[in-house]
């Protein structure tokens, strides 16, 4: 989890202006109280950091930093293992209404449109129910797509990419075109550069990253009390 940057009271009158009714305000308020449970314990699904736009509190921008399998046939996250994706969740009518994931990494997933980003929520949430839903399982379900278990049990019916869902057939074609995701998202360009193509066109997001210098990153590890690691070969 990420603590966003204090929006201006200007940014904060926009939002209320642009969203005007009572109802657009208890959604703010509940979006605060959502984003601030996120600090309580396994809300915050590990490696996943989130951050309201500073224009709007009905967008978050998000990044999920995807764990290392521990070998090829791993049953956890295999086919996805090392990528960076970036992901943003527009709130519409919230609570009444599941937010819209949008990756914004180019990603070969079964639940990802490759026209726009869209995420599917319907294998763990079909149906939206207010009083029972919130954002955490969202998070979390964006998480558990990645890993082969979740992948093993989808149905076509949900799965917003063809394409990938048929793939899964042949496993070796489908390992290859995850991987190249995995590749491609840690990238220089996909991770330092502002015009990066993204899907739908919809830019970076909040969350931007910059590449340190070896002195500037031996400086942070001694700050916080980490060593040098290194990443095993496969």
């Amino acid at each position: 989890m990420l603590f966003p940057p204090r929006a201006s009271a200007s940014s904060a009158a926009r939002t209320s202006r642009s969203n005007g009714s009572l109802s657009a305000q208890q959604a703010l308020a509940t979006l605060s109280v959502e984003y601030a449970s996120l600090r309580s314990q396994s809300h915050c699904p590990i490696g996943m950091y989130v951050v309201p736009s500073v224009e709007s509190m009905f967008v978050w921008d998000g990044v999920f930093f995807v764990h290392q399998a521990l070998s090829y046939h791993s049953r956890a996250f295999g086919f996805y293992s090392r990528s960076s994706l970036r992901f943003r969740l527009t709130f519409n009518n919230y609570p009444e209404k599941a937010p819209a994931v949008h990756f914004i990494t180019d990603v070969f997933h079964p639940l990802i449109s490759q026209k726009d980003g869209l995420f599917s929520l319907a294998p763990r949430i079909p149906t939206w129910l207010p009083k029972e839903h919130h954002v955490f399982d969202v998070l979390h379900w964006i998480k558990t797509a990645f890993k082969r278990d979740a992948l093993d049990r989808l149905k076509e019916k949900d799965c917003l990419n063809k394409e990938a869902y048929r793939y899964r057939e042949t496993t070796s074609s489908f390992v290859a075109l995850a991987s190249q995701t995995a590749m491609l998202s840690q990238s220089p360009s996909a991770l330092y550069d502002k015009d990066h193509p993204s899907l739908g066109g919809k830019g970076r997001g909040a969350i931007v990253f910059h590449k340190l210098t070896d002195r500037e990153l031996q400086e942070m590890r001694e700050e916080i009390g980490v060593q040098k690691w290194e990443i095993p070969s496969d």
